[in-house]
Formats: structure tokens, sequence, C-alpha cells
């Protein structure tokens, strides 16, 4: 009876119920090998040798593998169809080949199926192979590259950077990409540009909005209307001439569908449409891969499988018509950069089912299915077919002339189920039109700009009196009546990414493939490089340090073009065209080199390197004209580029005469230490120390070496504190009152791990640390009541949800919420539930599944016999669906 091995618990269920009693399905649960974290697990004197051990927590499972194979003497691997699926299955292979269960006699295969439904696996089952030679080499230099670089250049940052976490080969670039836009964005210089318009009416009482296109006969340039007085004069030329359409022009136009979603527009639509993280993305992609409903999402490819192209255009006509349904099916070219890799599309496995079908999905699973679905069905649906319109209106002499542009939907065609998010601003062209014709007169609407006027964008400049028959703000000009409207507006910098346009930007430069995107960009956010906010992606000051550092003392294993190019090798060796350990000696004897340099440099020359290169950025001019490396507290001190185990900052020479300093990102006196005022006789003042702002009560002296001082709790910027917020610091402590139990006082403060209240040796946290000043006893006692109850010092936790009782053993099932997150409790059984399930969400199969997996773990259940087979087969579909290793884990 062979032993097939997939990577996950779910999907041996799944794929054990296809195949039934004649295999027996177990799971790797992902990697079961990796290189040790220490040195020398990749040798390149040894002609890059690789060091792999057996990780910990697989050992069980290449066990249990090892068990089932004594028995069953074949051996089908059946990971994911990818190069990190085939590497686990050559690690599988040579683990158990190490351990001597692989003999000689015993047939070893491998088969790959893109979908987990029974046809799939059942026809991969008729066509098994040997593991492919070529895609684990391309897997082993992969993993050698990110190796040789993380642990030779990361302990260059630590020593010359100290704060500096790690670098990668590819995460390195990806910050690289965010620190300079951060740049770009700094270095911009906004430039002030008006535009006009109005609001025309028709002869059949409709209303459109037009814009100046021409003046005094001249065609307008972006900038031609430089400031208020260039608008109030063209508002008034608008405004004194009766206007006529005078030309109508429409054209008709196709809008073609999009392709089936591979995973990096899969992430970028996800991440425009729901706000869902990369990481986010893939996991839910994974849970909905493994239940059956989609194919395999790590995906380049963009081609659909002939059958299923069939399908999607069956399930479009049935839905939405013949007229819906294009004569020949959409071809749609793949952009793969190395077709060996790059498999079917991410698309439903039943085009006939909806989201609304699927109802025990997640909350997430079911809206990702959703978009999965429309984008699939979409992309073999006709075309839409559009009527874009252009109207010219201008006065008879035609020294004035605006322009109305908009689209009427003749058809809508794919866009009945699906359009595309975008990155920017929608597009004026989208604008609907009513029925115009050439030579209607067109009168000004009167008081239909007053809304906007209201609202324009507002400047700082000093507003002047307006002309006569005209009213302006400091955004805006427009005529008494609210006809004509003349609005400011200041060119923008570039955007900061967000991860959908940073993947999109990656993959355009070739750097980076679809199982490593979403690990590269939350790898860099974990190492606080950079941070997440509004779903924007902002380098942190470290970032900005390590990422200047990279690029001057190792800028070329930090450049695009060689990235991508490193990128395009892997390539060539998956597709058997390159020799891997070429490919590494190559690389290995330009970069140990480059390694050999930076390490004789002492940390005051990168320093000062640094300050200098950084110097236009850490050191604008000041307004008065003074020199900008001036201490602006003492007066003395040279200002210079410093480090902590915090990041970096910039200092006075002074140390420690004078404590003057403020972040690298900081242009502003408010920023550094300075004094806030006097409490009490005593002087409180604003410092940075060695891990990060405080504030302090006067000075250390002899008898008082150590005056009384307080941590800025998260969230309190240093240029927003004041005398009173440092006051209410320094007062903590807080005594809310006595327990009205025993008397015991009451306190809430700011710790090591974040606003808390406490009575006696009970801590329980509090969400907001503006709470810490502001909490009563009735809400004190509540929390604290909660924290003991979770720590078994009071009364038993309510449940958050009760489930009802176990289906096969009995007892009530709950969900509670512990010290570590929710859970299911089931007699002495606790699961944790996977941070990714809403505790709301948990159904009574997932609880089951959880305990029984924990109880197995903590040996309270009876094993089931040895000789029985079915038994053990049994036990393997019962393994719950617990977090996988996931192979986007692997650092770069």
């Amino acid at each position: 009876m062979p032993v097939v091995v997939v990577e996950s618990p779910a999907k041996a269920k799944t794929i054990n119920s296809y195949l039934g009693k004649d295999y027996t399905v177990l799971a790797s649960y992902g990697h079961v090998r990796d290189l040790p974290a220490k040195n020398g697990s990749v040798d390149p004197d040894a002609d890059f040798d690789m060091k792999w051990e057996v990780g910990y927590d697989s050992r069980k499972h290449v066990k249990a593998i090892a068990d089932a194979l004594a028995e069953d003497n074949e051996l089908i691997l059946a990971t994911d169809p990818d190069r990190e699926g085939e590497a686990i299955s050559w690690h599988l292979q040579e683990a158990l080949t190490k351990r001597k269960v692989i003999k000689k006699s015993t047939p070893v295969s491998r088969v790959v199926f893109n979908a987990i439904t029974k046809a799939a696996v059942t026809e991969a089952m008729k066509n098994p192979r040997e593991v492919d030679t070529p895609l684990v080499e391309a897997y082993l230099a992969r993993r050698a590259l990110d190796y040789l670089v993380g642990f030779n250049l990361s302990p260059v940052l630590w020593r010359k950077l100290p704060g500096a976490k790690s670098a990668g080969r590819v995460q390195s670039v990806c910050l690289r990409l965010i620190v300079e836009r951060e740049q770009e964005i700094d270095a911009f210089d906004a430039r002030e540009y008006w535009s006009v318009k109005a609001v025309l009416g028709t002869p059949r009482g409709k209303e459109f909005e037009a814009r100046l296109t021409i003046l005094g006969g001249k065609k307008l340039d972006k900038f031609d209307l430089a400031n208020a007085t260039d608008a109030e004069l063209a508002v008034q030329a608008v405004s004194s001439r009766p206007l006529t359409i005078k030309r109508v022009e429409a054209k008709p136009a196709n809008r073609s569908p999009s392709a089936p979603f591979m995973t990096s527009t899969l992430q970028q639509e996800a991440s425009r449409k729901f706000g869902f993280g990369a990481r986010q993305t893939m996991s839910t992609a994974q849970r909905l891969y493994e239940a059956g409903y989609i194919t395999y999402m790590r995906t380049d490819g963009i081609d659909m499988a002939p059958e299923a192209v069939t399908a999607a255009r069956e399930a479009i006509q049935e839905r939405y018509g013949k007229s819906y349904t294009p004569e020949k099916p959409n071809v749609y070219k793949n952009k793969a950069k190395n077709a060996q890799e790059a498999h079917e599309c991410i698309r439903p496995t039943d085009m006939t089912l909806d989201a609304s079908q699927l109802s025990k999905l997640e909350a997430d699973q079911r809206k990702l299915y959703d978009l999965i679905w429309k984008r699939t069905l979409a992309s073999q649906m006709s075309n839409a077919r559009l009527e874009r319109t252009t109207v010219d209106i201008g006065s008879e002499d035609e020294q004035v002339m605006l322009r109305a542009t908009g689209q009427v939907v003749a058809f809508d065609g794919f866009m009945k189920v699906y359009t595309e998010g975008r990155d920017d601003s929608e597009d004026e062209d989208d604008k609907r039109l009513p029925q115009i014709s050439e030579g209607d007169a067109a009168p000004l609407i009167k008081g239909a700009l007053q809304a906007d006027f209201a609202k324009g964008e507002k400047s700082d400049s000093v507003v002047e009196a307006a002309g006569a028959g005209m009213q302006r703000n400091s955004g805006a000009v427009m005529t008494e009546d609210a006809t004509v409207l003349g609005q400011q507006h200041f060119t923008q910098p570039p955007p900061r990414f967000t991860e959908a346009t940073l993947v999109k930007r990656m993959e355009e430069l070739g750097i980076g493939r679809p199982s490593t995107y979403a690990s590269v960009v939350t790898t860099i956010q974990d190492r606080e490089y950079v941070r997440k906010e509004k779903n924007r992606l902002i380098p942190e000051d470290k970032g900005k340090i390590v990422t200047v550092f990279l690029t001057n003392y190792f800028r070329k294993y930090v450049g695009y073009d060689f990235t991508a190019d490193l990128e395009a090798q892997l390539d060539d060796i998956s597709a058997g065209d390159r020799d891997y350990k070429e490919v590494l000696a190559h690389f290995w004897k330009d970069f140990s080199a480059a390694i050999g340099e930076t390490s004789e440099l002492r940390i005051s020359e990168v320093l000062d390197h640094l300050d200098e290169v950084l110097a236009p950025t850490l050191y604008p001019p000041r307004e008065d004209g003074s020199d900008p490396r001036v201490c602006p507290l003492c007066g003395e001190g040279q200002l210079h580029l410093k480090t902590s185990k915090t990041g970096g900052f910039v200092g006075c020479g002074n140390y420690p005469e004078c404590r003057y300093t403020r972040p690298i990102g900081g242009d502003s006196d408010a920023t550094g230490d300075r004094v806030l005022g006097e409490d009490a006789g005593d002087e409180i003042s604003l410092r940075s120390g060695r891990f990060g702002p405080y504030v302090q009560r006067g000075e250390a002296t002899e008898e008082n070496k150590r005056p009384p001082r307080a941590s800025l709790p998260r969230g309190w910027a240093p240029d927003t504190i004041d005398l009173d917020k440092a006051l209410m610091l320094l007062s903590l402590p807080r005594e809310i009152g006595p327990h009205p139990e025993d008397g015991e006082m009451v306190e809430s403060s700011i710790g090591r791990y974040g606003p808390y209240v406490k009575h006696g040796r009970v801590y329980a946290n509090i969400a907001d640390v503006d709470e810490v000043f502001t909490i009563g006893m009735n809400r004190a006692v509540e929390v604290l009541a909660q924290k003991a109850a979770k720590t078994g010092r009071g009364a038993a936790a309510k449940p958050l949800k009760e489930l009802g009782e176990h289906p096969d053993e009995g007892g009530p099932v709950n969900v509670l919420d512990g010290r570590y997150g929710p859970y299911v409790k089931w007699g002495k059984v606790n699961a944790t539930i996977p941070k990714e399930v809403s505790p709301d969400d948990v159904t009574m199969e997932q609880a089951v599944a959880w305990i029984a997996e924990k109880a197995a773990k903590k040996g309270t259940r009876k094993k089931a016999a040895p000789k029985k087979k079915a038994a053990a087969k049994t036990t393997a579909k019962k393994k719950p669906a617990a977090k996988k290793k996931t192979k986007t884990d692997t650092t770069e």
C-alpha cells in the first residue's frame, strides 16, 4: 500500500478521502529540513557543501512517514507543484534515505496536481515522475545565496551600525525601494498652478462640467495659470462671454478584461479592494487551495487549462447569456520568467460555484474566493463597448474654449461581473455626459460651484481683495453667481508605496518571485526597518541608515539590475541551462572580497562617511542663515550622526556636557533635548537616551544620582510633549483608590509591556495609554477580575462562545479568551485558535480538529494499535488543519 506524502494535514485529509483505502496519506507539515542558523552551514571552501538538519518539530513527522514505509514499501511524494514543493520532496527523500528507510528496492515517485480535486489527484497518480533535479538545484542555489548574504552581511551591520538587525539578499533591495521613494518625497518641491472650470447647461435642462483649455486663443499648459491673479483673469474671461457647443466628437472604444490572477496580481488586487497585506492574502488563499476551492496560489502563470476555459465559458453563457460569451476564448500571453515554474493561473476549481454558495467559509476566505471567481469569469467574457465623447465649448471668436470628456457604456461585457481596481485616482473620462449637440447654447449654471468653492484647496498665502464681481478664498476665486471657479493646486510628490504597489514595482524590476513577495514585505516590517500607516509603507530611521550604509559599501549587491540578473540566473538553473555551483562561485568571489574590505573599517569611519552622504538631509538650511551643523541647544558643538541600539539619530559633539539629540528625519528644535518648564522649583526636561526619549525632573546630583524619569509611551511623539504631559508621566504610578473588597490600593501605570492596572500581585493590561490617567475604580475592578479569572485566581472565565457537546467524546466545548489569545476548551484540553480565525467564526468542526491535535501532542489520547493499518490512516485523516510552516517564511 503506497505511502503518499503531502505538505499539510488538511490536504492529507482531503486527498485520503479521494484515494481511499488503497493509500496511506501523511503530512510533512511543510519543510522537514533546513540549514542550521550558525556559521558553516554553507561551506564555500568545500564546493558549497550544505549541512542540513531535520527540525525538532519535524522529527516526529519524518518518523511517522518512516514507520508507515516500514510496512508499505512505496513512497509517492505529492508536495506542492512549485520549486519549494519540489525541494520538500527532495528533502524527504534525502532524510528517509539517511535513515535507511528508503532502500534500492523502494519505489519512489513524484506526482503534482494544480488543484485538490478528485479528478486532478486521480489524474496525477496516473502520471508519476522523478524529483526534478534542476528545480531542486535552483532551490539549493537560492538558499545558499540567502544564507551567504545573511550570515556574512548581517554581522557587518551589527558591528558597524548598532541597532541594525540584519540584511537579506532581496529584503535589502526592497527596503531600498521604500527609502528612495521617501527621499524623493523629502526632496520634492511643490509647484503652484491653477485650473478653471464651469458648470454648463443643455437645452434639455441637463448639466455637465467643463474645464478651460484655451485662453486668448492659446492652448493652456499645466502651469500657465501660475497664481490667483492669472486665475481671476481667466475666470472673468469665461464668465463674460456667451458659450456654445463648437464640436462633439464621439469615438467607439473597446475595453478588454484583465488576465486571470497570478500571485502578484492577486496580492495587489486584494490590497486595493480589501486592504489585505501580502501575507494575509497568501494565508487565506492557502486555506482555499487546501479546501479544494481554488488552484495552486503561488504561480507566475496566467494560462488556464483548456477544460477550465470551456467550463468558464459554459458558466458565463448560463448565467449571463450568449452575448457575454465571445466567439473564441480569450488568450493571454504568459509573463512568467521561467516557463518551467509557470503553472496555471489562480482560478476556481468549479466555475459554477460562486461565493454565495460557500456559506461555511470565513469572511476573508469568502471575499478572496469571490474576487478570484469574478476575475476568472470576467477574463473569458466579451469586451465592454464604450463611446468616448469629447465636447468643445467656446466663445464665438474661440478665444475662450472649454472641454468636457466622458463616456457612455454601450455594452458592459465583462464589466457586468468585474472591474480591476486602480492605484491612482479615478479618470475623468469615466464621467457620463448628457446628450449634447453642436450649435447648442451652453449657458453657465448659477450657484452650481458654491460647494466646490467652499471646500477649495486652501493655501497659506495672504488673500488680497477680489476684483469686481468676484469672490476669493485662500484656495479659489469665483464669480459672485458661482458659475465659474478657479481652483488652486500644488504638484504632489510621488505616493508612498502600499504593499500592493511595492509588489508591483518588485515584479516590474524582476526582483523576487511569487513565493517570496509576502515574506520579504513582512520581514522588513518585523525588523522595524519599515512601519505601515494607513496602508502606506514608511521607512524608519533605522531602515534609512541601513540602506545608506548598504548603498555606499555594498552598492552592487543592493542594485536593482544585479538582483534581477541573479534572479534570471536562478531561473536558468531551474530550466537546466546553468550549473548552480558555478553561479554560487561567481557570486561568492566578489561578495566575500567586499565583506573583507568593509570589515576593516572602524565605526567612526563609517559614521563619518554616512554623515557626509546624508548631510543635505540631516542638516537642511536654517531660515536665519546660520550654520545648520551648529548645535541649537548649546550653540557651540557640531552636530554629528550617531547610532544606538534603537537606531540612528543626530546628536551634539559636546556630549555629555550637551545632551541635544533629534531623530535623523527631524529638522525642528522641538524634537531634540529641551526644557519644558518648571514645577515645584524643579526643571522638567525632555531628553533622548539609550532606549529612546524620556522626561526628567531636575538634574542628577551627588545626593540624587537618579532623578525621577519616565519614558515616553508608544505613540507619544517627542515633538508633542509639553509640560502638562511630562508631569502626567512623572506622576505615575497613579493611585485610583482602595479596592472595595480588601481596601488594598489599586494603581495604574505604564510598564515594559504597556499600560496596566495593579492590585496586589495582579497586573492587568489595558488597551489605551490615555486610560492610565482617567480609569476609574469600576473599570479597574472589572479589568482586574477578568485577569484574575484567566490566571485561575478568581471565578471561572465566561465563555466567548458556547459550541455545544463534543460530537465524539461528549462534554462541553467552549471558546474562551486567554492570556495568550482566544482558545477552545474541552475538559482539560486547551487549544489555541489560529490568529487568522476570529473567535466568533469558530465552528465545532474546527474546534474538534484543534482539540484532537493538542490532545495528541500532550499524549492524552490513546494511540491506535500499530498493526491496524486502517486505524493508522484514520488517525492521519483526523489530524487537524494546523498552521503549516509556510514556504513564504524563507528569508531573502
